[in-house]
């Protein structure tokens, strides 16, 4: 069985790619490999357009999305059957790629008539062109705003992980009308549109006739119109809410991860989805820890008795407990030694990282007059001893 390659290899994107990036360049690749648009190898273009497909119907799908960046295929499985693509027909996708075409050049939905009666292109692109949003939500409906929350944490709370709730002020649907903005009885069918958010112009030209259809001004496309205003809301549809919502931080996190809950952004626009709210985490400076990674580095300052005679140091770690080490006799200034395990946690689940501890021997600079007399007497001898062994003291 031959090895699936990597969705975002197939749409030619990154993986940090946005859903915009992603569905622009399904459309693209979907317009180059459509079989109906590839008469002389129909057979090769259709097998690729089943793979550009299969990988958009993952990658545009969030929780898909998700599942298939930790687990790989393995997190998206199909089943037995493979991939379903009967809803990528050859005429609801000529849809998809070329409505955008006729939106942005003559700035409206439009279906072609055929001579004699019917429309063709009409009862191919299935009802004047409503997108598949439009089709569950209703005319027009908006996907509501995504909201970013910055969290700011410690090391420590980095190290351990972090359960908290977030105070975050939003908007939901109002409660009174239920975010039609109307007034019980208040909501209306447009008149202008007769309720289906649209206006349909027809022009004929010789036996063709071209059918626009564009988003009715008067209700913006959701074929009602508010007579009567809520009183709760003010006729938005919209109450701002503090709401506090509860979230878990693994142990390991790092400064720029983000934690993405689902549906706990804005409001949507006339019955569409909320948007998710993001929480981006800052990592506050820490006093003795530098973190690159899952690996801890310190600083220890250690007396010129320690470095020269070895002794047992006690190190403080990340999490409150403390870790000794035994640093031998004659150790320099600038010595990296290496705790292992000691380090952060892998957010992954891979262990923990290290503690290196750079050595730092401190001069003191407030000596009795013993111990500067002692001093002298032990530098006097070193210099005399290496006076006799080394070409540097010979110079002097």
């Amino acid at each position: 069985m031959a090895t699936k390659r990597d969705y975002y290899e197939i749409l030619g994107v990154n993986r940090e790619a946005s859903k915009e990036e992603i569905k622009r360049t399904y459309r693209r690749l979907a317009k180059k490999y459509h079989p109906d648009l590839n008469k002389d190898n129909p057979k090769e273009a259709e097998e690729k357009f089943k793979e550009v497909s299969e990988a958009y119907e993952v990658l545009s799908d969030p929780q898909k999305r998700t599942n298939y960046d930790r687990f790989g295929h393995a997190g998206v499985d199909f089943g037995p059957g493979g991939f379903d693509w009967s809803h990528f027909t050859r005429y609801r996708d000529v849809e998809d790629i070329f409505g955008d075409f006729f939106r942005d050049f003559f700035g409206g939905n439009f279906g072609f008539g055929r001579t004699r009666g019917g429309a063709i292109f009409e009862d191919l692109f299935g009802r004047g062109g409503y997108t598949r949003a439009e089709e569950r939500y209703g005319a027009r409906a908006e996907r509501g705003s995504d909201i970013r929350y910055d969290l700011e944490m410690d090391l420590e709370e980095a190290a351990k992980g972090l359960e908290k709730e977030l105070n975050v002020s939003k908007e939901e649907n109002c409660p009174s009308c239920g975010g039609t903005g109307a007034s019980s009885g208040g909501l209306k069918t447009c008149s202008t549109c007769g309720g289906t958010g649209q206006i349909r112009n027809v022009q004929r030209q010789g036996f063709a006739q071209f059918i626009s259809i564009t988003t009715c001004p008067r209700c913006g496309g959701s074929g009602k119109v508010v007579e009567k205003p809520c009183e709760n809301c003010g006729g938005s549809g919209k109450i701002r809410v503090n709401k506090r919502i509860s979230v878990r931080m693994p142990p390991g996190v790092d400064a720029g991860s983000r934690l993405r809950i689902a549906g706990e952004g804005g409001a949507g626009e006339r019955g569409g989805p909320p948007g998710d709210l993001y929480v981006v985490v800052h990592v506050r400076e820490h006093e003795f820890f530098r973190r690159e990674g899952s690996n801890l580095f310190c600083e220890v300052p250690v007396r010129f008795a320690q470095a020269v005679f070895g002794d047992e140091i006690e190190i403080r770690t990340i999490e409150g407990g403390i870790a000794r080490m035994k640093m031998p006799a004659g150790t320099h200034s600038g010595t990296v030694f290496r705790l292992k395990n000691k380090g952060m946690p892998d957010l992954k689940g891979y262990g923990r990282g290290n503690m290196l501890m750079k050595v730092k021997v401190v001069t003191p600079s407030k000596l009795s007059k013993k111990q500067k007399e002692l001093l002298r007497d032990f530098d006097k001898e070193e210099r005399e001893e290496k006076r006799d062994k080394n070409s540097f003291w010979r110079r002097k």
